[in-house]
């Protein structure tokens, strides 16, 4: 194989990099904190490449970002609960897998975070639309032109490209940040 490909790759990504939406990323960042502070639960699901972008931030943030302390971020990835979410899928219907799950948990001031790389999926909207009604502050990560998933979130974050891979990467790599992120402001306080 040429190095074409991967350089094109690559620089396609670059053009993404440099219009990264700086201002979203820290406003979910401090959602996040407050949530700690507050302690507060955390909600975060997707479907596909993004549930396991879903599950990975959850890994991250509850392990990662205070590990050496005893007071833990909340985390929960509900597409990791597979019987839950097969349940659901078989007894009422696909697009309630999440909304259903979060009847049982969710309060107010909690944070929910949807993935959804087209901003459409109608399981994570549903979930979205739910949180707000029960006070909760919620976060959209999607791609292309953000979907409804942006238009409904209260902090949007959007990676505005036509390629769901890019996207997924650019999710990637706002989790990662946001673990650092987090990691750093936590340990400044301890």
């Amino acid at each position: 194989m040429k190095p074409e490909f991967s350089l094109e790759y690559l620089s396609r990504l670059k053009i993404l990099f440099d219009m990264f939406p700086h201002d979203r990323f820290e406003e979910i960042g401090r959602t996040m904190l407050s949530a700690y502070h507050d302690n507060k639960q955390v909600f975060i699901m997707g479907n596909g490449g993004s549930g396991s972008t879903a599950s990975h931030f959850a890994c991250d943030i509850n392990k990662g970002t205070c590990s050496e302390l005893e007071r833990k971020f909340r985390v929960i990835c509900l597409n990791d609960n597979v019987p839950t979410i097969l349940a659901y899928a078989n007894d009422v219907s696909y697009d309630n897998i999440f909304v259903e799950q979060l009847k049982n948990f969710i309060r107010p001031g909690d944070v929910v975070i949807g993935i959804s790389g087209s901003g459409n999926s109608k399981n994570v909207l549903m979930a979205v639309s739910y949180a707000k009604e029960k006070g909760a502050k919620t976060v959209g990560l999607s791609g292309f032109d953000g979907g409804k998933l942006s238009q409904i979130a209260d902090i949007p974050f959007v990676a505005a490209v036509n390629d769901m891979q890019k996207v997924e990467d650019m999710h990637m790599i706002v989790v990662h940040m946001l673990m650092q992120y987090l990691c750093g402001q936590i340990a400044a306080i301890h």
